[in-house]
């Protein structure tokens, strides 16, 4: 039995060998010699895979050129045994994560002090959030309508054929005496009414309802301040026209057009004792 071997093939590449042959730094006929080895040596071979995927890695990181110097360094078969390049991707740490927020913030912030007192104009007295935003009770009556409109059974605590006790309760709790403008010239009946929480104490809800079903809604509650102005909230496809007469806030809700509602705003307005004229 034969217990000799070539001589021409080492126990092991040396390490330094196969660091050189890794980075392309071996003459061509070295090269050959040591792919030689490499495939008669699984363990040297995993440890040149392993050096190259760690030098890919590290390229990645560091945004070192790979695709030239594989085509110089590297024959073609090294390419076609080179495993897939492992990408890492250093994170943003946090604080200039968080730096980064805050600069966004403070410009928006910024934007909206700029732009708030002009909203009104930019939009035509559609306030959508854009600067300042509308008033509590506005945002209150439009919740309250995308809320109870859409109930068949229960659309009101009091219905309309005891107007009178709704009017005197709801009255009472507002303390304020309160009337309920009729909309009949415009197709709309009164289905009835509700108590509701308000921004700083109670509110009244007045539901109305036309033939094909559509609905509209007056919400009351007092508030600290007063002002004449009259102004147009928007949330999807409802409108919210809202204004303030003697420390009380009004809005009327709806789907229909603006220029519908704000004809029913105006009337509405009259009917209880406001200046519409001021918003002409």
């Amino acid at each position: 039995m034969n217990n000799e071997h070539d001589s021409s093939l080492p126990e092991g590449p040396d390490p330094r060998a196969l660091s050189a042959f890794v980075d392309g730094e071996l003459p061509p006929e070295e090269r050959a010699a040591i792919e030689a080895q490499l495939a008669q040596q699984p363990q040297a071979a995993a440890r040149v895979a392993a050096w190259r995927a760690q030098k890919a890695a590290l390229q990645a990181l560091c945004g070192a050129p790979q695709g030239s110097e594989r085509s110089e360094s590297v024959g073609q078969s090294d390419a076609d045994d080179e495993p897939a390049f492992i990408v890492v991707r250093r994170p943003t740490p946090w604080w200039q994560r968080v730096g980064l927020a805050a600069c966004w913030l403070a410009a928006g912030a910024g934007l909206a002090l700029a732009l708030g007192p002009l909203a009104p104009r930019l939009t035509g007295g559609a306030w959508n959030g854009l600067g300042g935003q509308p008033p509590s009770f506005a945002e209150r009556a439009d919740i309250a309508y995308a809320v109870y409109t859409p109930e068949r059974r229960h659309p009101v605590e009091v219905a309309a054929n005891e107007e009178e006790h709704l009017i005197n309760w709801l009255s009472k709790r507002l303390n304020r005496p309160l009337s309920v403008p009729s909309l009949q010239e415009y197709g709309y009946s009164l289905v009835g009414g509700r108590l509701l929480p308000g921004e700083a104490g109670p509110a009244a809800q007045f539901m109305y309802e036309n033939t094909s079903g559509a609905r509209l809604t007056l919400y009351i509650t007092g508030i600290a301040r007063d002002e004449t102005a009259f102004r147009l909230f928007r949330d999807g496809n409802r409108r919210t026209f809202y204004w303030v007469s003697d420390r009380m806030g009004y809005a009327l809700s709806g789907p229909i057009s603006e220029d519908k509602l704000r004809s029913i705003a105006i009337e509405v307005c009259s009917a209880l004792g406001g200046k519409p004229e001021a918003w002409q």
